[in-house]
């Protein structure tokens, strides 16, 4: 077995670290989702937990792990006597993200529940987890009815497995920690809710904690096992600490003062739901339990609300996760103290244009914040979180002409042959757009755009199982065994049934697709308030594909080339700000940008064969630069058409007079065009129609 990593030679992170331990002590609490950029160390820190955790005393032969001490009435393996108890180590039990559901909660044997009635129950990685670490890495790439069933599983406690009639129920009692890097895609809100803490992590900017990073890092894979020693005397004190702070938190008083200070907190910054106020109240007497205190102050308020707050006040997709401290500080302060005080008047929001406070560099000390716990080299330790990450400077607003951002729209750089590089519009408000789908029936990942067969939706057949049976049809299965049943000589009122009689439900639902954004950003795009329409109507499309669970992907064009903004992600965040920071002007060069797309859905369709595309042209329709680049720009269109792309052009001329290219260039790409006004979802109730129908009349051709 590979040695780990210890938890207490871990640098910096100390938010991250904290989080963990608060839930080591406390599970309650509801365990910890980990943001950050790739190479942070996330899983690493979250592995080395484990070693922390103290042995698990176990029913011995029990495979659902019951405590000998009060053990499940409901156990499948029950009911448990007096007999031997053992104990081992506490479980880390990972995740795949290509996991089964049946992986995940278990599988029953319906071959054996039909025909003998017996529940035979094969547990799945909840039961191995109960009273340990279920670690869920890019728990953002999960699928989204098995992250349902991971949170409902730590919510209740108890993981129900039910198969046409037989269910079977076990405990599932875990600290949840899941890792995701935000530029591969955002959870939902109501996912975001359901984990207790979230932290964000990212590598230090700091040169001395970088090389102590490297330093410790060269010599675990040296040799893991003297590093190890060399931590061995802070793993055991850490872990000491954890044992003492779960027997102090019975004891822990959480006050009226500092509930009314949670409660007003929450209410502050608008957080739904009463979820937030509860996960604060157990955060902060963990906190509390954590510094060896029975009573809990308005400091482990505020530190459970930087904890637990952050990721409950996004409204959408866009917003970036994030607490106002000052804000959080005049809250606390006028909810601390007697109950009989006249609140104050509420103090005016802070200037935005204020530059916050900068973090505090990391201070070396121990768990608590406080000194000698930090190890032989004085990293390992946790003190209270600090200020929020630094946000990322604003793009510049200026062209590299020098030209600002009011400057007239046909000024030229003297001797420019073309139009010049104008600075980035703001994008208007987004709207609501009608759905767009790829005809046909797909294969691809659960989503909600196109249709598909899919593990999930409604039963639309029947087919015999290939590999390990998964979503049994009754009906069509007792239909094959009962024409058998009197040569397999049934006596009782049982059904004989024999392995070749299943059949497997075949399902259809929806699918996520990979949608492709080719936007023009040429010189003709460039009047201000043209283009802001045109982000604000990508936008819109944007916000459609993260609710309809899309990966996304961003190709422009301007001047004499076009380029890769954005690989396709499932980042749709990450996309919305490439979008936002998109600069015009410049020929139009049509055809690299449609080459260009169908570039990279060519390499798409090598790494995901069964994600299917739709292709989303932003353009006027215009084509310059070159000889005969319209011609060009058609035979680029047509080979789209040729592999069978389904696409749709965003006409976005404007003007009394028009020219009507956008709407050739859609019929060389067997397409659709629609105007920006058309995109609205009051305005294109037949769109999804006419991209069918024009793949019709195309293959009817």
């Amino acid at each position: 077995m590979s040695t780990r990593y210890p938890f207490t030679a871990v640098v910096g992170m100390d938010d991250l670290r904290l989080a963990l331990l608060l839930n080591a002590v406390s599970p309650a609490v509801g365990g910890v989702l980990v943001r950050g950029e790739k190479g942070t160390a996330k899983s690493t820190a979250v592995r080395a937990l484990a070693d922390l955790l103290p042995e698990v005393p176990v029913v011995a032969g029990c495979r659902f792990s019951c405590d000998p001490a009060a053990p499940d009435p409901q156990c499948p393996d029950g009911p448990h006597g007096t007999g031997a108890a053992t104990s081992r180590p506490a479980r880390m039990v990972e995740l795949p993200v290509g996991a089964s559901e049946d992986r995940l909660v278990g599988a029953l044997d319906i071959e054996r529940a039909l025909a003998e009635g017996v529940k035979a129950f094969e547990p799945g990685l909840l039961a191995a987890a109960h009273r340990g670490i279920l670690y869920v890495d890019e728990v953002n790439l999960l699928h989204d009815h098995l992250i349902d069933l991971l949170l409902d599983a730590a919510a209740m406690g108890a993981s129900y497995v039910e198969r046409e009639g037989v269910s079977v129920r076990h405990a599932a009692r875990f600290l949840l920690v899941g890792t995701m890097n935000p530029e591969e895609g955002e959870l939902r809100p109501q996912l975001l809710d359901r984990f207790g803490l979230t932290v964000e992590v990212a590598a230090s900017r700091e040169p001395e904690q970088r090389v102590e990073v490297v330093r410790r890092r060269l010599a675990h894979d040296d040799d893991p096992a003297a590093f190890a020693a060399r931590w061995a005397d802070d793993e055991t004190a850490l872990r000491e600490r954890i044992v003492t702070a779960r027997a102090l938190l019975p004891q822990v008083t959480l006050g009226d003062a500092a509930l009314r200070q949670i409660a007003a907190t929450c209410a502050a910054f608008e957080v739904d739901g009463m979820r937030a106020d509860i996960v604060m109240a157990r955060t902060a007497t963990a906190l509390a339990a954590w510094a060896g205190r029975t009573e809990v102050t308005s400091d482990d308020v505020r530190q459970a609300a930087l904890l637990a707050l952050p990721h409950r006040r996004r409204r959408s997709p866009f917003d970036a996760p994030g607490l106002d401290e000052d804000k959080l500080d005049r809250t606390l302060e006028e909810f601390a103290g007697d109950d009989d005080s006249p609140e104050p008047e509420p103090e005016p929001d802070p200037d935005p244009d204020q530059d916050p406070d900068p973090d505090p560099g990391p201070d070396g000390g121990g768990p608590d914040g406080g000194p000698g716990g930090g190890g032989p080299d004085g990293g390992g330790g946790v003190p209270p979180q600090g200020g929020a990450p630094d946000a990322s400077a604003e793009s510049s607003r200026t062209d590299p002409e020098g030209g600002r951002e009011d400057a007239p729209e046909g000024a030229r750089a003297p001797g420019a042959g073309a139009a010049p590089e104008q600075a980035a519009v703001r994008a208007a408000e987004p709207f609501r757009t009608k759905a767009l789908s790829v005809p046909g029936l797909g294969e691809g990942a659960a989503g909600r755009r196109s249709r598909a067969r899919t593990e999930h939706g409604r039963t639309t057949g029947a087919r015999r199982p290939r590999g390990a049976l998964t979503k049994l049809h009754l009906a069509a299965t007792v239909q094959a065994a009962a024409p058998h049943q009197r040569a397999r000589g049934r006596s009782g009122p049982g059904l004989v049934v024999r392995r070749d009689d299943l059949r497997q439900a075949t399902r259809e639902g929806r699918e996520g697709n990979l949608v492709l954004f080719a936007v023009d950003a040429s010189g003709s795009m460039a009047a201000r308030q043209r283009m802001g329409a045109v982000k604000g109507a990508v936008l819109s499309l944007l916000l459609d594909a993260y609710q309809r669970r899309d990966k996304v992907g961003l190709v422009t064009f301007r001047g004499s080339s076009a380029e890769v903004a954005l690989p396709p992600t499932s980042s749709v965040d990450a996309a919305a700000a490439r979008l936002e920071q998109l600069p015009t002007g410049g020929r139009t060069p049509l055809s690299a940008g449609l080459l260009k797309a169908h570039d990279v859905l060519r390499v798409e369709r090598l790494r995901d064969p069964s994600r299917r595309a739709l292709l989303v042209v932003v353009t006027d329709g215009r084509a310059t630069g070159g000889p005969e680049p319209l011609a060009l720009a058609a035979r680029a269109a047509r080979l789209h058409a040729a592999e069978g792309t389904a696409s749709v052009v965003v006409d976005c001329e404007a003007g009394p007079v028009r020219l009507g290219l956008a709407a050739e260039l859609a019929r060389d790409l067997g397409g659709t065009a629609v105007t920006l006004d058309e995109l609205r979802a009051d305005s294109i109730a037949g769109l999804v129609k006419d991209v069918q129908t024009h793949r019709a009349h195309r293959r009817a051709a």
